[in-house]
């Protein structure tokens, strides 16, 4: 098959929501639609099993949430799908940050009775400032909870985003019939017994029809009707060009534990998400039709086997083939690195892979070569762009508590700040370290993979910071005046890039009005 063919077959997506709206759940049931797995709950158990291959996973089985980013690749009828499920504890929110740099499209999952939350406003805002086309899905339907123009005047109002509903539910809860796909024209009936069959769909192409006052009863066919009636008034029409563009989301609504609402939603998503897109970088953009291979490192993760202390890299391929047992070159550390046994992941089985196309996400093992953000080239020296590192939220100074095993701690600090697990920040007057996380559970991973893996053991002191901000200024002299007044307020991060923490909003506020000339980022790419 061409490399053309081979892109037009992919969809790499990512699911965000807040925790418990069903992202894992909704996983699941896709996997099913795909054949990848025969059993609900299969995800589930391939994360308590994957949570026994490192101990500090045991966070994961203990509080109920996932802390990475899980990778799964089905077919479903005749493309690959290539599901990136993210965390959605605000605690790892980083984890997820750099997830979505690596899918073409996102599907976003609302609790019907919860609404918009915190954490989705925050993912769909980094979606958007990349203008990545977004499906909404509204799940939980089974259960009582707002009404549907009511969410989808959250979604407009909080997520700023521009509502499209493509399927709208028959009542709620209690009261659930179905869902009337406006997309295909058909109803789908709703039954609990959380399988689908086609006996389940009648074609309905006229809302007029007589017979749906039968199949429905006469008080839910008229509020259907009235309630369509709205939607073809006030909402626009799909338009395939909005989608792609960011600019228009289709909406959703089913039940993922039912199984319900589910499938219309992946039928559509076959037909209109895109194929895998170009990519930016800072000296070109990168086309996937491109002969030339490139691709990028967007996720670490260490010790899926403590048996071998090995780590994966995991590589989002932009263009070209990726083969096995090929030389390619690793742009940042300037030399030709081959992979003798790349994977690629169906919840936790992984299989060794002779060829990957664009779209597609390869495991690759690796020793400690790999940072997040590494390209890897067959020879062009590329930059890929939109990888930040965000400002911390929470700052601990770390402290050695044990004395005889300094070069270890350094050691584990060095290679968890590769893997993106936190930052750190070393103050240019003292010397000392500062951690910063997204949030207080990192700080837990931390003290006990150092410990458990690297043999160092750390304690933490409280610090007050209310941010880190990266630095840039083209005046020599206003930089100079900033470093010779604010010194105990700098530092540099692991790439020795100028940073600025602020105690308070107040001091950041004045050291942006006294020192105009430099500016002050809360993002370290810029």
């Amino acid at each position: 098959m061409s490399l053309k063919a081979e892109i037009e077959k992919r969809k790499t997506f990512g699911i965000i929501s807040h925790p418990d709206a069903g992202k894992t759940t909704l996983t699941e049931k896709l996997l099913l639609f795909g054949g990848a797995i025969q059993v609900a709950g299969a995800v589930k158990s391939n994360k308590i099993k994957k949570s026994a291959t490192s101990d500090f996973m045991e966070i994961e089985r203990q509080r109920g949430i996932s802390v990475a980013t899980s990778v799964m690749a089905f077919e479903y009828r005749g493309k690959k799908i290539n599901i990136l499920d993210t965390p959605g504890h605000k605690d790892f929110a980083e984890d997820t940050y750099r997830t979505l740099t690596a899918v073409d499209s996102a599907i976003v999952v609302i609790d019907v009775a919860k609404g918009v939350e915190a954490q989705t406003e925050k993912l769909v805002g980094v979606c958007r400032t990349r203008n990545t086309p977004m499906i909404v899905f509204i799940n939980k339907m089974d259960r009582e909870g707002l009404d549907g123009f009511d969410l989808l005047d959250e979604v407009e109002t909080k997520l700023g985003m521009k509502a499209c509903p493509l399927t709208w539910p028959i009542g709620m809860g209690q009261r659930f019939k179905g869902v009337y796909n406006i997309y295909a024209g058909n109803i789908r009936l709703f039954s609990a017994h959380g399988k689908q069959t086609e006996d389940d769909t009648i074609e309905i192409s006229d809302l007029s029809d007589p017979s749906l006052d039968t199949l429905l009863g006469e008080a839910a066919a008229n509020e259907l009707r009235e309630e369509v009636d709205t939607i073809t008034q006030v909402y626009p029409k799909f338009d395939q060009e909005a989608y792609e563009r960011g600019e228009l989301n289709p909406i959703f609504f089913g039940s993922a534990i039912n199984n319900f609402g589910v499938k219309e939603m992946l039928d559509c998503f076959v037909d209109i998400a895109p194929q895998p897109l170009p990519r930016i970088t800072e000296e070109r953009s990168i086309e996937p039709e491109e002969n030339k291979f490139s691709g990028f490192v967007f996720k670490i993760h260490a010790n899926m086997d403590p048996k071998h202390r090995d780590r994966i890299a995991f590589m989002r391929i932009c263009s070209g083939i990726f083969e096995r047992n090929t030389n390619y070159f690793h742009v940042r550390n300037k030399k030709k690195m081959k992979f003798s046994n790349p994977t690629m992941f169906m919840a936790s089985k992984k299989n060794i892979v002779e060829q990957a196309y664009p779209g597609d996400i390869v495991g690759l093992y690796d020793s400690g070569n790999f940072k997040i953000g590494d390209a890897l080239t067959t020879g062009e020296t590329l930059t890929f762009k939109g990888i930040p590192s965000f400002s911390p939220e929470q700052f601990r100074y770390i402290n050695n508590a044990d004395p005889m095993k300094s070069k270890q701690l350094n050691k584990g600090i060095d290679q968890l700040m590769d893997e993106g697990v936190a930052q750190v920040f070393t103050k240019l007057d003292s010397n000392r370290k500062i951690i910063g996380t997204v949030g207080a559970l990192q700080f837990d991973v931390i003290q006990y993979r150092l410990e458990h893996e690297y043999g160092a053991k750390c304690t933490y002191e409280p610090v007050a910071m209310h941010k880190a901000c990266w630095i840039s200024c083209e005046d020599k002299a206003a930089l100079s005046e900033l470093k010779s007044r604010r010194r105990k307020n700098l530092a540099v991060d692991k790439d020795e890039k100028l940073v600025y923490l602020a105690e308070s909003a107040w001091t950041l506020k004045m050291a942006e009005e006294n020192h105009p000339e430099v500016k002050f980022y809360t993002s370290s790419e810029f």
